[in-house]
């Protein structure tokens, strides 16, 4: 009797565990309202991303980045200038990687390959524009370029 009483007990835990495990969670990809006007702009934005000692550019044309990143986006100094580039380092790998592969991903948004050295240091405000277009591009087109969410 004591071992059915032990064995009923371990399995009341296992369900009560599981039970709770599986309760749902908040979406954090969860696009606001202020978000999706951002996305829906069709006005053509056009970002440089540069860095005059490294003589990096890189010209972003994107309806609905500029306000996306004015008004959405963390401020700069929110994020450290080296999880930017870790973050960086892996996106423009995985973009890079779908450019070379028209046949599989989408060609009209992946065009054009984007040179970036993750042991060149192209200062704050490029990792942090960078950065934040591929959070906005990844949210605007449902699109996942690493492991982790792209969330605000």
């Amino acid at each position: 009797m004591k071992k059915y009483v032990i064995h009923l007990s371990i399995l009341l835990t296992i369900i009560i565990l599981i039970t709770f495990g599986c309760t749902s969670t908040k979406n954090i990809n969860a696009i606001s309202e202020k978000e999706k006007a951002a996305f829906k702009q069709t006005q053509g934005d056009t970002i440089t991303i540069a860095d005059a000692e490294s003589a990096y550019e890189i010209i972003i044309i994107e309806p609905g980045f500029n306000f996306w990143l004015q008004s959405i986006a963390r401020s700069e100094g929110y994020y450290s200038q080296n999880y930017l580039e870790a973050r960086n380092a892996v996106w423009v790998l995985a973009w890079n990687q779908r450019v070379q592969q028209p046949q599989q991903f989408n060609p009209n948004l992946y065009e054009m390959r984007i040179d970036y050295n993750s042991f060149t240091d192209y200062g704050y405000e490029v990792n942090y524009k960078l950065y934040n277009y591929f959070i906005y591009f990844q949210r605007k087109y449902n699109q996942r370029l690493g492991s982790f969410y792209p969330r605000i």
